[in-house]
């Protein structure tokens, strides 16, 4: 074979903020701290603050390899130790919060983490949870000198403190690109959460994938809101596109709610916001009370879950933002396909782009994909044959960290997604659900999202799930599960979704409750669900 004559330069992470610094170093992060003060400073400040850094875990004997753990929100510092510590060589395994202690305990112990980097917001779990860890030798607090005097605190040390003793320019190692640079856990439906270890050559192909226009659509003329947590799967790789092409990142802390994010919107003119629909939800509620617009967002990318139809129209008809469906798992770092706007879709009424914007998207540049029917075979791309989702790409793990799992790994190199997904002619790729959630009817695959689907925009519905339950005909039969914040009677709600569903997709029976169960990434517990309500139709006829 014949090889390029090309120069071997490896992909690292920490190259991106050295291009920041040196191309865009006006350019720079806004972040809210836990105490709601705005941070801002540039990415060249961010440059010095980050050598400094590293110089200070190097006094701390932070290896490469090491595993540093943080459990932190959106903010400057956080960003800051995304690159010291995978510039180094040392891993950041980035914590999520919402994880039950139990969880919380497995994973660091798990990832032997030496070092924790906390929000002061997560001092209480950190109380609970430090007499149970096993190898974590020091913990450090992300505020200022003085600033937190809380007993809960412990023996943990400022990050500002250490960072003073950090010296100036480090002497940055030279890596591989192949290295590992950052560990994040599944949310852990099913058993324990598994560990998906990146490298610096994913993370960066990755960023580049998701920076261009079939990604994010970000450059240096943007300033994009990332309320997707920086905590679970890197934020959907924000931190490093938005570094690498010298956009402006807002970085909200911990505050979500509809007014902390539209200040920020207002005052830093974002134009690209990404987060879960509940935020948005959030967002686009407080616009309504207040009687506002979002006049500088053109986009918001929502992901996390299915987003609503009446969110896509509220989004575009009161506000003029233009909705990008966007999916992935931790496992692909996370994003696979995004519903990215194309001439073509453009040119459709509004009615026939609303439900385009519904499907998952496109794989992004990278990633394969493919579908496998009940028989093993690959399904063809009519829009219409649903099968199991497979994937495969640079930026897609091939193994979980320190586990012989490997029922999700198939030979060839794919991973099994664990999905049921149909793809169309133009390669958009629709969820029809997850393979432990699609109910079987009757030997037919009746699709729980579709029918969730079908009761969005159902005024005073604020939520719906939709399950299977054992039925002495049929096998199993759908069952609605909703919250209200009014009085709705159930034969309404069934009135409604029997309108847009076929009748073998039409629920049974429908049950208000309270409240609905969610894991730690806000995906909804339909196991605990399906336990709950196994005999709710066990007495049906016919």
């Amino acid at each position: 074979m014949l090889t390029g004559q090309m120069m071997g330069e490896p992909l690292l992470i920490l190259d991106l903020l050295r291009h920041a610094a040196l191309c865009h170093p006006q350019a720079g992060i806004v972040s809210r701290c836990h105490d709601g003060s705005i941070h801002r400073y540039s990415y060249a400040e961010a440059w010095s603050r980050v050598n400094r850094l590293a110089g200070a875990l190097s006094e701390l004997s932070v290896a490469p390899g090491d595993r540093v753990g943080t459990i932190a929100w959106n903010d400057y510092r956080h960003f800051e130790l995304y690159y010291a510590v995978s510039g180094s060589g040392a891993v950041i395994h980035t914590i999520n919060p919402r994880l039950s202690d139990e969880q919380i305990v497995y994973i660091i112990n798990h990832a032997g983490d030496r070092f924790l980097f906390v929000d002061p917001d997560f001092l209480p779990l950190l109380a609970r949870i430090s007499p149970q860890l096993e190898t974590v030798e020091g913990v450090f607090l992300l505020c200022e000198p003085g600033e937190v005097m809380d007993a809960a605190a412990g023996e943990a040390r400022c990050y500002e403190d250490l960072l003073a003793g950090g010296g100036g320019e480090f002497a940055w190692p030279a890596l591989e690109e192949t290295a590992a640079a950052s560990l994040c856990y599944t949310s852990g439906t099913t058993g324990n959460p598994k560990g998906v270890l990146y490298s610096h050559r994913s993370t960066v192909l990755h960023a580049r994938a998701v920076a261009g226009s079939e990604g994010w659509s970000l450059s240096s003329f943007s300033s994009v809101l990332a309320v997707v947590p920086m905590f679970h799967a890197s934020a959907w790789g924000l931190p490093y596109a938005a570094t690498m092409l010298g956009a402006n990142l807002v970085l909200p802390g911990g505050r979500l709610d509809g007014a902390s994010l539209y200040e920020l919107i207002d005052s830093e003119r974002v134009d690209a916001m990404c987060g879960v629909p509940t935020v948005w939800q959030g967002l686009l509620d407080h616009m309504q009370q207040v009687g506002k617009r979002l006049e500088s967002v053109e986009k918001a990318v929502v992901g996390g879950s299915a987003v609503p139809l009446s969110m896509i129209q509220r989004f575009e008809d009161e506000h003029d933002v233009f909705v990008m469906h966007g999916w992935g798992m931790t496992e692909m770092s996370p994003v696979g396909a995004v519903n990215y706007p194309t001439p073509s879709m453009m040119a459709m009424d509004k009615e026939a782009r609303h439900n385009l914007q519904l499907k998952q998207g496109r794989p992004v540049f990278g990633v394969t994909m493919k579908i496998l029917g009940p028989d093993g075979r690959e399904q063809p791309q009519d829009g219409r044959s649903p099968g199991r989702l497979l994937v495969k790409g640079p930026w897609i793990a091939e193994s979980y960290y320190k586990s012989d799992d490997r029922s999700a790994f198939l030979e060839g190199g794919w991973f099994d997604t664990g999905d049921i997904a149909t793809i169309d002619e133009q390669g958009y790729m629709h969820i029809v659900d997850r393979v432990k959630d699609v109910i079987k009817s009757g030997g037919e695959w009746v699709s729980s999202i579709e029918i969730e689907n079908a009761i969005a925009g159902l005024e005073g519905v604020t939520e719906a799930c939709a399950i299977g339950v054992p039925h002495p005909r049929w096998g199993e039969r759908p069952l609605l599960l909703v919250t209200v914040d009014r009085a709705i009677p159930e034969r309404d709600i069934l009135s409604h979704v029997a309108g847009k569903l076929p009748r073998m997709s039409r629920p049974d029976d429908v049950v208000i409750v309270d409240a609905l169960p969610h894991n730690a990434t806000g995906k909804l517990l339909k196991k605990v669900l399906r336990d709950q309500y196994r005999d709710h139709l066990m007495n049906a006829s016919g």
